[in-house]
């Protein structure tokens, strides 16, 4: 029996096998796949580990130079305060009470008068609208 160039050669199983055409083997990918599903996972646990560690080791690094960051902005606003004192003493006026209670205090040099000689003001970005609604809480971390 012809049927569209192939000829039926068995019929009694139930299964026609066509003449002149090997059975396909099925390869399947699921093996490798599955190797590259756990090689995936472990460099990305890998790449956790690794984050977790760096920032451990900021947070550290944050933890030692914040007091030494206190003591050089205290420093700095002593030297300011020395410096607008002696300025007021070479004009002829006596230093004024709010310059020796911020001696005692550390000033930033952004709020002082020498650090905004030296530096341009930065201007801070707009506050969006969405983050001035008292109904919403805005929790950051």
């Amino acid at each position: 029996m012809r049927h569209s160039g192939w000829t039926l050669t068995n019929w009694s199983s139930n299964t026609a096998v066509i003449a002149g055409v090997a059975p396909k083997k099925k390869h399947s990918l699921l093996p490798l796949l599955t190797v590259l599903f756990i090689f995936s996972y472990g460099l990305m646990t890998m790449l956790i580990v690794e984050q977790g560690a760096t920032i451990q080791s900021q947070s550290n690094m944050i933890k030692i130079l914040l007091p030494e960051s206190r003591e050089l902005w205290s420093i700095r606003g002593r030297a300011i305060t020395q410096n607008q004192a002696a300025k007021a003493h070479a004009q002829g006026q006596a230093p004024s009470k709010q310059g020796q209670e911020a001696a005692a205090q550390p000033v930033p040099q952004a709020h002082s008068q020498a650090g905004q000689s030296a530096k341009p003001h930065v201007q801070l970005p707009p506050i969006p609208a969405s983050e001035l609604d008292p109904r919403r809480a805005v929790r950051t971390i």
